[in-house]
């Protein structure tokens, strides 16, 4: 087996790992009644960006090798780098899911009794959700042998994230206030330490 197959077959297997984290967890979130929201066309479009770059062009260049002119020949050592961040986003996903239990939604919702989460995982980082998607992002640019689908998570996610933090922030400084002025100032947004 090539590195390329190799690191097409770890890209499926990682987004088969994140849905089945995820599921039971939609599954419950469904069930609980939303109290505020800021979905809406912005959110909407955010999240149509980081599934293209994260779902439909990577998909599509596994499924069918397209867009063949960006293929590149990997090699061993990235694939390795590749799997290393995956296991890396696939744990810090199952721990934040873990971590937020009711409390997780899919998108900014504020839910019915809706608590400040600030242990296991959100104890030193306030988006550890967002850590795990950039591992997993990392991931799919080293794993895909094409530098457009490759690296479309990378940006997808991107833009959802830098048009998305400082909604969420806010939404929780509303919902939570000096809490999560406290909350926010001895913790890191995404990387323990640094940011």
């Amino acid at each position: 087996m090539t590195p390329a197959m190799t690191g097409s077959i770890a890209w499926v297997l990682m987004v088969v790992g994140w849905y089945a984290i995820r599921y039971p967890f939609e599954r419950r979130a469904k069930r609980r009644r939303v109290e505020r929201t800021r979905r809406g066309p912005a959110e909407t479009l955010r999240m149509a960006i980081s599934l293209t770059g994260l779902g439909i062009l990577p998909g599509i260049f596994v499924a069918t090798g397209w867009p063949d002119f960006a293929r590149t020949d990997p090699s061993w050592g990235r694939i390795a780098f590749g799997v290393a961040a995956m296991a890396l986003a696939l744990v810090l996903f199952r721990k934040t899911h873990k971590a937020l239990g009711k409390m997780w939604s899919v998108s900014l919702d504020i839910r019915e009794k809706h608590e400040l989460v600030t242990s296991g995982i959100y104890k030193r980082l306030r988006h550890p959700m967002y850590s795990a998607f950039w591992a997993m992002a990392l991931a799919q640019a080293l794993l895909l042998p094409n530098w457009i689908a490759g690296p479309a998570g990378l940006v997808g996610f991107g833009i959802l994230f830098a048009a998305r933090i400082g909604p969420e922030e806010r939404m929780m400084e509303e919902t939570f206030g000096e809490a999560y002025r406290a909350y926010k100032a001895r913790t890191a947004r995404i990387i323990p330490g640094l940011f």
